[in-house]
């Protein structure tokens, strides 16, 4: 089994209808609380501040374009793109399982786009986001390599917003 299908297969027992990966990334589970106290030494009011500081970057009454990835399921952003009529918001998800569960979760948000993709291997050009949102960093794509190869390359469109990491 390669890397990409191992990659394919964890997100199918994450991001399918169970609701561990929620709980996790929330910390409002039992078992979500434990991954967050032993991986990440957070409890839920750690993990709330975290969160607060990571979107305090996106400006009140943002009317820009801003790409979110990976979204994961949409747990967290979600509810805020709903406050945000008018950006163009695209986000974007290596697994199709997680991103139809963000799509579940953004349903009749029109100016939100939901696309599959990795970010190391990203169908965007110099200038198309104002702001670049990552709640939950890198690491979940098979192309580390590439997609700071991308960065490198592609530099001068970050500059113009935010990066805000989780």
């Amino acid at each position: 089994m390669g890397q990409e299908e191992r990659i394919q297969n964890a997100y199918r027992g994450l991001g399918g209808k169970r609701t561990f990966y929620d709980g996790m990334i929330t910390c409002s589970t039992l078992s979500g609380r434990a991954v967050c106290r032993l991986v990440w030494g957070m409890g839920r009011a750690e993990t709330q501040d975290y969160l607060s500081a990571a979107l305090s970057g996106i400006p009140e009454g943002f009317s820009g374009r801003l790409l979110e990835v990976p979204v994961g399921t949409g747990i967290l952003t979600m509810p805020l793109y709903r406050e945000m009529p008018e950006a163009e918001i695209t986000c974007l998800d290596y697994s199709p399982e997680m991103l139809e569960r963000a799509k579940s979760r953004g349903e009749g948000l029109a100016h939100v786009r939901f696309q599959q993709g990795d970010v190391g291997a990203l169908p965007f050009g110099d200038g198309s986001f104002d702001i670049v949102l990552s709640l939950n960093g890198f690491h979940a794509f098979p192309d580390m390599q590439g997609c700071r190869k991308w960065l490198a390359a592609h530099g001068n469109w970050r500059t113009r917003g935010g990066w805000f990491w989780w």
